[in-house]
């Protein structure tokens, strides 16, 4: 045992640590336990001076506690569902280099090869950079495909239902990462048939 002052080296002062951690008292109950406990001694705390106080004051303090635990509630749900950042992939036209033609070949081969969700979403940026060259949108960075649908239902009214389910169909597997069907594919590919019309 060292005798005061205690001047220990590094060396000694790692053991006495090493020695003071392994004492039973600091492994009895788990860190949850621990501040479960420190959280009733507080609200026990809390109780007994609110008993303390006239009532009014009572009420007014708890009354601003529950408006802050409800704006906690309410902050931790905001940050739950806030949008997270695309990366570039994942955006409607991830390359403004690329032609409506390109997209279109590109969504065709994966449709030859059965890869139904890329022809699927290839397919929907071909559709929607031909209505970008034939100046019927502008597809900023940041344009949803609803957005798109919205905008060419005035251009094409007889394709407001096609546009929509379009553009449903391409946030469901692109953003909610479904497996899109051969049926599904081909459908967005003949509605970029239809809106350039071929037929």
């Amino acid at each position: 045992m060292l005798e005061p002052p205690l001047v220990p080296t590094p060396g000694q002062g790692r053991d006495l640590l090493r020695r003071e951690l392994l004492d039973p008292a600091y492994h009895q109950d788990d860190l949850l336990q621990r501040l479960l406990a420190w959280l009733e001694r507080r609200i026990v705390d809390v109780l007994a001076v609110a008993s303390n106080a006239p009532p009014l004051s009572a009420f007014a303090a708890m009354a601003v506690g529950l408006v802050l635990v409800l704006a906690l509630i309410w902050l931790a749900t905001r940050a739950r569902t806030a949008p997270q950042r695309r990366s570039p992939q994942e955006s409607l036209l991830p390359d403004a280099s690329i032609t409506a033609r390109e997209w279109r070949d590109r969504a065709e081969r994966a449709a030859a090869e059965a890869r139904h969700s890329d022809a699927l979403v290839d397919g929907f940026r071909a559709l929607v950079a031909r209505q970008v060259e034939r100046g019927r949108l502008d597809a900023a960075p940041g344009t949803t495909a609803h957005e798109v649908a919205e905008t060419l239902r005035a251009a094409y009214p007889s394709q407001a239902a096609g546009m929509s389910e379009g553009a449903r169909l391409f946030d469901l597997v692109l953003y909610g990462e479904r497996e899109a069907t051969q049926e599904q594919a081909t459908f967005v590919l003949a509605l970029d048939d239809e809106l350039a019309g071929v037929r």
